[in-house]
């Protein structure tokens, strides 16, 4: 009896420890010259790391299993650009998700996705020092997403040894101008390690499986952004979105509909250059349709969407815009006249431009 008790106690603590552990990478790459405005000298070469503290997925909850048992992550991250004097130093902390296309006993190729908020060094300023060279990074805090690819060889249930290549983007979504951003792309090596064993039991979740339903479905959000004139006043921008969805194979939701926003700072531009006299509002929205699809792991939808205008502003624009993005459900129901209520948020882009960060309440109905 005496014997028993703490071996089981020890039994409990390495199986719920089972599939905790870290990574460690090293990457080095280019800056991505990505817009004609982007005038920044290009750093021969960009170095830094990411440590990651990894979860996989065991199957206790049914999108685990239709997700192919995907690993968790919360990384941090630091960035040298090469050129410390312009760029400055980007420290990063970001929730990831790794997702298994090929696995096998002693090898898998997986993508590892994330976003998180990155503090930069180095931004665009008039005072109290002047550094006006660098107009790619118009704040200290920015959006950091960060996307990977490895090849990685299992030696025991203990340790992995991976390479793959990445890809990393900063900007604060036009909040202050200038805000071209910065692209990375590069290469990257590393191990991982799991103090009790990378290798959990997995649970087969049984559950009734969901109808492929159609939801109508509506986003209401809000928006800050500058004209481009550095340093200006911040504007808020009002968006809403109709479209339906629906889902599919019960991990994924399709969806089509339309897009509108409306922008503070283009009414005030036609009002200070006496463009549209009395007419500013009706030249100051965007309407679009749009197409997207929201990848579920359980109360979390990762989006991607892209986006053609049909009613454009007063300011000159693309034809085409990019979200990616994802909502939080807080109800997700089968039955009943509200069925979805998620928060959202949104990065708006132009190619590699980062337009706008969008926050915002959606229903499905």
């Amino acid at each position: 009896m005496v014997c028993y008790i703490p071996m089981h106690g020890h039994a409990q603590a390495n199986d719920a420890l089972t599939g905790y552990g870290f990574e460690v990478n090293m990457f080095a790459g280019r800056v991505i010259k990505h817009s004609p405005k982007f005038h920044l000298p290009l750093p021969d070469r960009s170095t830094g790391f990411d440590v990651n503290m990894v979860y996989k997925c065991s199957g206790r909850k049914p999108w685990e299993v239709c997700r192919k048992y995907p690993t968790i992550g919360l990384a941090v991250a630091y960035t040298n650009y090469g050129i410390d004097s312009v760029y400055g130093r980007c420290f990063s902390i970001y929730p990831n998700l790794v997702i298994p296309i090929i696995t096998s006993k002693h090898f898998e190729w997986t993508i590892r996705i994330g976003d998180g908020m990155g503090y930069v060094t180095k931004k665009y300023g008039r005072n109290p020092i002047s550094d006006t060279l660098n107009n790619a990074i118009g704040s200290h805090i920015n959006d950091y997403a960060s996307f990977m690819t490895d090849l990685r060889y299992i030696a025991n249930e203990h340790w992995d040894i991976q390479a793959g290549m990445n890809f990393s983007h900063i900007s604060d979504a036009s909040y202050h101008q200038p805000n071209l951003g910065i692209n990375l792309y590069g290469a990257h090596i590393g191990v991982r390690y799991f103090p009790v064993s990378s290798k959990p039991k997995h649970t087969v979740c049984k559950s009734t499986p969901l109808r492929d339903r159609w939801l109508v479905q509506t986003r209401l959000g809000i928006a800050f952004n500058q004209i481009e004139a550095p340093r200006g006043p911040t504007f808020p921008v009002y968006l809403a979105t109709l479209y339906t969805s629906k889902r599919w194979h019960e991990k994924n939701k399709a969806y089509f509909g339309v897009d509108y926003s409306y922008y503070e700072s283009i009414y005030t531009y036609q009002r200070t250059h006496e463009i549209n006299p009395g007419h500013e509002a009706e030249h100051s929205y965007k309407a679009a349709l749009l197409a997207g699809n929201e990848f579920l792991f359980g109360r979390v939808g990762i989006i991607l969407q892209v986006g053609y205008y049909i009613v454009g502003s007063e300011m000159r624009m693309d034809k085409y815009y990019e979200k990616i993005g994802g909502h939080y459900y807080i109800v997700q129901k089968e039955k009943g006249p509200i069925k979805e209520l998620y928060l959202t948020g949104f990065l708006k882009t132009h190619k590699t431009i980062a337009e706008l960060a969008e926050f915002g309440l959606g229903f499905g109905f």
